[in-house]
């Protein structure tokens, strides 16, 4: 911990100026670190909010509190937006988001609306969390930063996916292991197919020449339709490209389920009941996906189930997609 909140300020300015507003709850690696340990560590104040879900309180709470970090999901970073005046963020330095994706569509609204890019970063529990941020001397759209420094990165190439690889890291912010309970009291050092110290992230990363990581999925979040691996992920940008514009801040996510023909198939839940698979056919051509990337089934519903944490609840997706 302490070592990832010293590589974290290596590349973030933090000073005991600064005034954290933090509703990520404590339980969580994100609201631990980034939300509570840091500021902490960095002589700033911290103003601690028990819950992330008062999207209209919490933009006051900013305003009112004079705070210049704001830490959130992507999900949460939208849903403020939806309610905050201009003025409410006028103090904020610096936002980081983490713990799923950030959407296009929330990364432009704060920029339009209240004149903040959003720095989007990415890591793991077992990372202590963060293994690359967005910062404002280092930035680039669309992908989640750098590296932090002192970890070291390899990627595997996994079959049936072209672009990027399954990333392994290694560092000083990794945990000293696991304990498992068939081996209480027993802890299991980290190890990956690289080697002991090796945590393999489980996510499929892709990195650019000047070093920026791109997530292009989870391996579990990869369907394998008719032979082929199709990004969950992607289809979950297409239904974003495709949404109408008159849809206040619509929120997709990508599931399977078993199909005794092609292996998989793709359901899609969406809460825009405008939402056709013909717009999403039309998207993915000008994304230049396949149409096997484009979901048959779309079910609407008033809101996705999320978790404690903010993440999208894809286990709960998919045992209602199985079970219908």
């Amino acid at each position: 911990l302490l070592a990832n909140i010293a590589q974290i300020r290596a590349v973030i300015d933090i000073s005991p100026e600064d005034k954290f507003l933090n509703a990520l709850p404590m339980f969580h690696s994100f609201g631990l670190t980034g939300g509570t340990l840091l500021p902490l560590l960095s002589g700033a104040s911290v103003f601690l909010y028990p819950s992330p879900l008062h999207y209209r309180v919490i933009p006051e709470l900013a305003y009112d509190r004079n705070c210049t970090v704001l830490l959130g999901t992507g999900t949460f970073l939208a849903n403020y937006a939806r309610f905050a005046h201009p003025y409410d963020f006028y103090r904020l330095r610096h936002v980081i988001a983490g713990a799923e994706k950030l959407s296009d569509a929330v990364r432009a609204t704060w920029f339009e609306k209240f004149g903040v890019r959003i720095m989007e970063g990415y890591g793991a529990t077992e990372t202590a969390p963060v293994i690359a941020v967005n910062t404002p001397m280092a930035y680039r759209s669309g992908s989640v930063g750098q590296l932090l420094p002192g970890l070291q990165a390899q990627l595997v190439s996994v079959p049936g996916i072209e672009n990027g690889g399954l990333l392994h890291v290694k560092g000083p912010n990794l945990m000293s292991g696991y304990y498992r309970f068939n081996q209480p009291g027993v802890l299991e050092p980290p190890a990956s197919e690289l080697g002991e110290g090796w945590y393999s992230t489980g996510d499929i990363v892709e990195i650019d020449a000047d070093g920026f990581l791109h997530i292009r999925g989870r391996v579990k979040r990869f369907a394998k339709i008719a032979g082929e691996m199709i990004s969950l992920e992607v289809v979950e940008k297409i239904a974003q490209t495709a949404t109408s514009a008159a849809t206040p801040t619509p929120m997709h996510a990508a599931t399977t389920r078993t199909d005794p023909q092609r292996g998989e198939a793709i359901v899609l839940y969406t809460t825009d009941a405008t939402l056709t698979r013909e717009a999403l056919l039309a998207a993915a051509r000008e994304a230049g996906a396949p149409e096997i990337a484009v979901p048959r089934e779309i079910r609407v519903i008033d809101a996705l189930p999320l978790l404690g944490t903010g993440k999208i609840d894809h286990v709960t997706l998919k045992t209602w997609a199985e079970g219908s």
